[in-house]
């Protein structure tokens, strides 16, 4: 499926590595937040092939080492910036290579042109634009989750524009890594009721005006390509508030919903490995890339993923004649989980089944206990808006009154199902509040939750002598199937971001509701941005047979989703079932990933003092660690041949290192100092950096 970010990022990573100081043994220099950045997607034995002797950290203990060159790979901190001039003072190494993560701040970069003795060790500077993280091959976040309060809450108002300016630059750089400049829309919602309606207007314009600077300063920007220009739509969580709400029964979401997981930088699950066996330990299993089974599974129903994983587990023990037994014919999950147990060999295939057989039975056990079942039903009418035979619902409160008082029915499903109900009727008596919340059981602060649904866009609200219209859905809605199942009455509801996709791709995309940063100059611009519809749609406004689908060979365009406030998991899989149905390379992009709690927890704390948020814009400023002022001594060896470590990283101190020859700087290596940079400067591919705009002080929302 097209290009994976995870690969793009990779091998921009490397290749600049690779060709700075080339030809030279070399230190890399990292600090704590570029180091994720680099762990996320390569590996420390791929960096040292690449002439690295060796791995730091800028923050760490590490000795003089004038005899090697040195890389810096740095974000561009106050605090990261004085390190850097402290190494300059050291002359803690024979030449150094200045590589920033990101947009390097005009105060920062007049600190180091007004050194001396910085300019005569740099050998070279550049910015890549790498300040993101690519979670999955066509999953991009920022892990940063206090953007959904900064955006949304009312005490963090001044905050807003700084952080949309960040927003920014992080868009611009996945466009620019991925060497795209594309059409850019934005969600502009009609007769909006909360104040962050105009984020993404405001979100939009900066990150045009940073690709626009971008082009302006990189003539090899974007690069030739056959490919068809792609799009970038910006929209924001308010567009679908029942995505992080209504229960999803396709893997990845349920366990993300359902089970304990570690989340954090990456997600685990703690299982049991050799149950039964005298090697039965408890072990904490990371659900990520490397992990087969979890890529090839993790958007199955769960129905079709306990049908498969036999399938997949008989195929296994086939090709592998250790794991056959005696009796053959159907295997229950119990019977495989009993096999797993006893095998002796293939350890890591045993530990991931075991894992995911684990996993899915888990599911399934809290699905009946939870009556999941009767929950879903409910949702799915209100979410979609008509019952499981495709008409308007009947009853319903009188089914949800039900289920809140059904004690199988946990609290977190309780207050998800009120929620969904208020969204549903487009806000309710306050009466009908209070006979809702004592139905539940619920406590007090979850009164807080469902008012501050405001600041979301959503009416929570409404008064005894209504006259306002019913709000009607942003798309509209689908055409019943000529076949309903119990499976799919059970998963009716699709995400917004489905339908924005399909018509974006159509060509039929509201242009009021989402309209672009620039009009078209070329009126044949708008067709590229249509799919070739595949030949089973007969609801298509034209006919397809006239319609070419691009053949594997030809370059996929690529359609850019950034949703400001946090991703769902259930969008994530709409975008790659777009990608596979339209061809196309669907990439989403979003602050963080949300999951139920995490939405219900964040939009509980729009209420709650600023104080208690901890946001990182609240958090004293980092500073420098104090042994950087220590003295220190020179580090120099008469070996001929660099000892290769990437001790650095583990224990905070440099590995023994050898000579190199110092020689002269090679044309391409060139000293000059750091010149002012635009908005997003450079790529792998150039150093060029150039002169940006002033940071203008602005208003919330009035930029």
């Amino acid at each position: 499926m097209g290009t994976s970010a995870i690969t793009a990022l990779r091998e921009i990573i490397l290749e600049v590595v690779r060709y700075t100081a080339q030809g030279q043994w070399k230190v890399l220099i990292l600090d704590e937040a570029s180091k994720r950045i680099v762990d996320s997607v390569v590996k420390q034995d791929d960096i040292l092939q690449e002439k690295v002797t060796n791995i730091e950290q800028i923050e760490h203990k590490r000795a003089l080492n004038q005899d090697l060159d040195a890389v810096y790979l740095l974000t561009p901190e106050p605090h990261i910036v004085e390190c850097l001039m402290v190494d300059f003072e050291r002359r803690r190494y024979h030449r150094s290579y200045l590589v920033w993560t990101s947009f390097l701040p005009p105060e920062l970069k007049q600190r180091i042109d007004q050194s001396s003795i910085a300019k005569e060790q740099i050998a070279q500077a550049r910015i890549l634009n790498i300040n993101f993280f690519p979670r999955e091959s066509h999953l991009i976040t920022f892990r940063d989750p206090s953007s959904f309060p900064v955006l949304f809450h009312p005490a963090c108002n001044q905050l807003v524009p700084r952080h949309l300016f960040d927003l920014a630059q992080k868009i611009v750089s996945v466009c620019v890594s991925l060497g795209e400049y594309p059409t850019i829309r934005y969600y502009h919602p009609h007769n909006p009721l909360h104040e962050a309606s105009v984020l993404c207007s405001h979100l939009a314009r900066f990150v045009q005006e940073g690709l626009d600077q971008h082009a302006k300063h990189h003539e090899d920007f974007p690069p030739p390509s056959p490919r068809p220009r792609g799009v970038l739509i910006i929209t924001d969580r308010t567009m679908d508030l029942f995505a992080p709400l209504v229960h999803e029964f396709t893997y990845q979401a349920m366990v993300h919903d359902l089970l304990p997981l570690k989340e954090g930088d990456k997600s685990y699950y703690k299982t049991i490995v050799n149950e039964g066996t005298p090697r039965e330990e408890v072990k904490e299993m990371e659900l990520g890339e490397k992990d087969k089974i979890w890529v090839k599974n993790r958007h199955l129903h769960m129905k079709d993923l306990l049908e498969k994983l036999v399938v997949d587990f008989n195929k296994f023990r086939a090709d592998n004649p250790q794991f056959a037994e005696k009796s053959e014919g159907s295997t229950s999950i119990n019977t495989i989980k009993d096999m797993i147990a006893g095998l002796p060999q293939f350890q890591e295939g045993k530990e991931l089944y075991s894992l995911h057989l684990n996993m899915s039975q888990e599911l399934m056990n809290i699905f009946q206990k939870c009556r999941l079942t009767d929950v879903a039903l409910v949702e799915q009418s209100m979410a979609v808006g008509l019952d499981e035979d495709y008409k308007r619902p009947k009853n319903l409160t009188d089914q949800i009154v039900r289920l809140l008082d059904d004690d199988e029915v946990n609290f977190p499903d309780r207050l998800r199902l009120v929620l969904e109900y208020v969204l549903y009727r487009d806000g309710i008596f306050r009466s009908d509040m209070e006979k809702l919340l004592a139905h539940a059981r619920l406590p007090a602060q979850d009164g807080e939750i469902l008012q501050n649904l405001e600041m979301l866009g959503a009416r929570v609200f409404r008064p005894l002598k209504d006259t306002k219209p019913t709000s009607q859905p942003l798309f509209p809605r689908r055409q019943p199937p000529a076949q309903a199942t119990e499976d799919l009455s059970l998963s009716r509801f699709e995400p917004a971001i489905k339908e924005l996709l399909e018509e974006q791709l159509r060509g039929t995309l509201d242009q009021t509701l989402f309209p672009y940063t620039k009009p078209f100059l070329d009126a044949n611009e708008g067709l590229m941005n249509q799919v070739n519809v595949s030949q089973a749609s007969l609801r298509s406004a034209k006919p397809t047979w006239a319609r070419t689908r691009p053949s594997a060979l030809e370059p996929r365009q690529r359609v850019i989703v950034f949703m400001a406030g946090g991703a769902t998991y259930s969008e994530s899989r709409v975008c790659y079932e777009i990608s596979e149905s339209f061809a196309k390379d669907v990439y989403l992009t979003s602050s963080h990933m949300l999951h139920p709690g995490l939405f219900l927890r964040q939009l509980g704390e729009l209420s709650v003092d600023r104080r208690r948020l901890d946001l990182p814009a609240d958090r004293p400023k980092p500073r420098p660690p104090a042994h950087l002022y220590e003295k220190e001594s020179v580090i120099s060896t008469g070996s001929s041949q660099p000892l290769v470590t990437a001790g650095g990283l583990s224990n905070g101190k440099s590995a023994t290192t050898a000579n190199t020859s110092s020689g002269t700087i090679e044309p391409s290596q060139k000293l000059h100092p750091l010149p002012s940079p635009p908005f997003i400067v450079t790529t792998p591919s150039t150093g060029k950096l150039s002169k940006g705009p002033k940071e203008k002080k602005r208003g919330f929302f009035k930029f």
